[in-house]
């Protein structure tokens, strides 16, 4: 929870901001607080704190609490789920190295179910393909774009609110759109995608499966969560989401064929040149 307020900072109004700024200074005062308490302590009104609610998120002030005190409760360590304090530095890499295999392992098992032809269908026709995705997976959604642009298609990405939307109320139906969203739940996010549905783009997102954008992407790539992200920096469940776009990636370059290999080539040449 105060993860995703920390990455939702920069798209808050000023109000908003303050509200969030007060939650992560007092989380534990936030817990027993009642509106009222949090718009005096904030210097904003009721409506701006359930606004700021809903903003994250979530369904409202009620909903909010219940939420971040769940966080707060979860013992253990923030640095890792499996990892305690009192772990050795190699029962920590071990720990570490076993989840991350373990999640490998449970997208192979999902192969099958994963629309891969499909998506490198709809990628191979694209004008352009947008990146995007906001916190933690705008560094995967980077990762994505400089992969991908090497190919010879054009590719953008969108790593902050205004951008996405901006991006979507433009988005021309020849256009794909790859979504990256551990929870699938940011209210931006899903408006962006409602946008660019409503023009017409493809949009593809690798996110959980019972998530609203997984119910309104054109094509889902289930990424099932096995960290809770309000406590836990991503790990296990960014592997996932990098491997799969690796694996588009290839799949892109061998349907568009010679002309992709020359690309490659082309661009290894041209830093060689540096």
């Amino acid at each position: 929870m105060l993860n995703e307020i920390d990455a939702a900072l920069a798209d808050l109004s000023r109000a908003e901001q303050a509200v969030a700024h007060w939650v992560l200074a007092h989380p534990r005062q936030a817990i027993g607080a009642t509106l009222a308490d949090v718009a005096a302590a904030t210097g904003t009104s009721e409506p701006t704190v359930v606004r700021f609610c809903r903003s994250i998120g979530l369904d409202g002030f009620r909903d909010f609490k219940m939420r971040l005190a769940g966080a707060l409760s979860r013992p253990g360590s923030v640095v890792h789920k499996n990892v305690g304090p009192d772990d050795s530095v190699e029962e920590a890499v071990t720990k570490v190295l076993d989840q991350s295999i373990q999640a490998l392992h449970a997208l192979h098992s999902r192969l099958p179910e994963l629309p891969f032809a499909a998506a490198t269908d709809r990628l191979v026709g694209a004008r352009q393909i947008v990146f995007a995705g906001l916190g933690a997976s705008g560094q995967v959604a980077r990762d994505a774009q400089q992969k991908f642009f090497r190919l010879g298609v054009p590719c953008s990405v969108a790593v902050d609110t205004p951008t996405l939307v901006q991006l979507a109320a433009i988005a021309d139906p020849a256009d794909v759109i790859v979504i990256i969203s551990a929870t699938g739940r940011w209210p931006a996010t899903l408006r962006a995608v409602d946008t660019a549905r409503e023009r017409g783009v493809t949009v593809i997102a690798l996110t959980a499966p019972d998530s609203p954008l997984a119910a309104t992407a054109s094509l889902l790539f289930d990424c099932q969560i096995n960290e809770d992200t309000s406590v836990f920096t991503p790990m296990s469940s960014r592997l996932e989401q990098l491997a799969i776009l690796d694996s588009l990636q290839v799949t892109l370059a061998l349907s568009l064929g010679s002309a992709a290999e020359d690309r490659l080539r082309a661009t290894k040449k041209a830093l060689l040149n540096l």
